[in-house]
């Protein structure tokens, strides 16, 4: 599967953005979505993850409250709605998927098999 970001940029503190994960293929229903980001200097972090039974959805401690993972299987697309944005949150960010994750390793980045090219988000103070 191929997965494409977009909905990144440039907002204030208090902002709002909504990231989009569009992925190709049919089986996009089949895969467990998450997103994850990256700030300069840091290393790669879990941010959210929803699952593709039930749509249970999970989120790391600093976003928990703010953002919000979703998908749409109709239109193959994941989304990551982020409210009350700080500047801690500046960051490029990935969406990924894998097929089947088992609960225990969906904040490893390393247990997702597919991911996207990443979108620049900014938070300005």
């Amino acid at each position: 599967v191929q997965l494409v970001e977009s909905g990144g940029g440039l907002v204030q503190t208090g902002g709002s953005l909504r990231l989009s994960c569009a992925a190709s293929g049919r089986t996009f229903s089949s895969y467990d979505m998450g997103w994850f980001r990256q700030a300069p200097g840091k290393e790669r972090e879990f941010v959210a993850a929803v699952l593709r039974i039930g749509g249970s959805t999970y989120y790391a401690d600093s976003v928990k409250g703010r953002f919000t993972i979703s998908r749409d299987n109709a239109k193959n697309t994941a989304y990551l709605q982020m409210n009350s944005l700080k500047p801690e949150d500046t960051a490029i960010y990935y969406c990924a998927a894998s097929f089947q994750l088992p609960g225990y390793r969906l904040r490893n980045g390393d247990a997702y098999r597919y991911w996207g090219q990443g979108t620049q988000v900014t938070v300005s103070s």
